[in-house]
């Protein structure tokens, strides 16, 4: 590429990957507006200031919501590239309100895509989910098994992938990846996922509960996950135009994600426990291996070190913290929201 990169705008720039990619591109040149609604945050500001940043004047922040397509227009000015990441995320926050989910994620999602090609944005990342899958009993998911979403969240990742696919053209070329559970030490911390999780339970309470145990689960790094998110910036884009790609690595069952939790930690405690959730799927990452040469570089057990050392240096200051768990902060939002 040449020196003078042009402007990326991250929906859900101030999410739990975002918070990471943001400051990794712009700390890299790129210019980057960033659309997002700031309710895990005090305020813009307080985001800027949290994340660390080589060049602040790359970064333009717009608060709004997916729900306005004004505020999407003011954030599409200048872009080129769209990175789509935002969204309700997780299954139990989507289930909150049906009706809610539905207008951010498919309606949201619908309006980004659309006013991106009127603005003639050139390359469109969209970030759907390796849950599309659903229950799988193939020894390796790969890109082109029938998906079959068990969740309103995953059914409208699904939607959104086929409604990009129809509007993807010669001028406006994207490309779909389908990540696994992302792991690791974020600015805007999630404790909701299954490693963070098990890691904040032994560190904070000595005791690790594990549900079920023997559901695959695959996870990604998240220094991974946004290395892959700067590639798909950089590969020459009729490479990877219509193509869809998972992203999902160290294929573990819960238990064994518990137990090595337990050797980062030390002495801790553990229960099993039955649970109703029997999603459980090994996603082969193999294709994005071979076509554009990209490999997981970071792994669980680091994320788990990362987030004790995060832990321990006072970065996550509060375990209990609302804006640690989706659901929790969803809750008063849509509480706050009827009132």
């Amino acid at each position: 590429m040449s020196n003078a990169k042009q402007r990326v705008l991250i929906t859900g720039g101030a999410g739990y990957v975002g918070s990471v990619l943001v400051p990794l591109l712009v700390n890299k040149g790129y210019p980057v507006t960033v659309l997002d609604t700031f309710w895990f945050w005090d305020s813009p500001q307080q985001y800027q200031e949290t994340i660390g940043l080589s060049n602040a004047a790359l970064l333009r922040l717009v608060q709004g919501d997916l729900r306005n397509k004004e505020d999407i227009r003011q954030a599409l000015t200048e872009v080129e590239s769209v990175i789509h990441l935002a969204c309700i995320s997780n299954d139990p926050s989507s289930d909150l309100d049906a009706g809610f989910t539905h207008a951010v994620n498919y309606t949201g999602s619908l309006n980004v895509i659309d006013l991106a090609k009127e603005k003639g944005v050139k390359r469109f990342i969209y970030a759907s989910s390796s849950s599309v899958y659903g229950i799988k009993s193939e020894p390796n998911v790969t890109e082109d098994l029938p998906l079959e979403p068990l969740t309103q969240y995953s059914k409208l990742k699904v939607e959104v992938e086929h409604y990009l696919l129809h509007r993807l053209d010669d001028d406006f070329k994207g490309v779909i990846i389908r990540p696994s559970t992302v792991c690791g030490y974020s600015p805007r911390q999630r404790l909701d996922v299954v490693v963070n999780l098990l890691t904040n339970l032994a560190l904070n309470k000595g005791k690790i509960k594990v549900m079920g145990g023997n559901q695959l689960r695959p996870n990604i790094h998240m220094k991974d996950m946004v290395r892959l998110y700067e590639l798909l910036l950089e590969v020459p884009i009729d490479k990877i135009n219509k193509k869809i790609y998972n992203a999902g690595y160290e294929n573990r069952t819960v238990l064994e994600l518990a137990l090595l939790v337990k050797e980062v930690m030390g002495k801790v405690t553990m229960e099993v426990e039955e649970t109703t959730d029997l999603r459980s799927y090994h996603v082969c990452s193999d294709k994005i291996r071979q076509e554009i040469g990209f490999a997981s570089e970071h792994t669980v057990k680091g994320a788990i070190m990362e987030l004790k050392e995060a832990f321990e240096q006072g970065k996550i200051k509060n375990s209990d913290d609302e804006n640690n768990f989706n659901v929790k902060r969803m809750k008063t939002l849509l509480e706050r929201r009827e009132t």
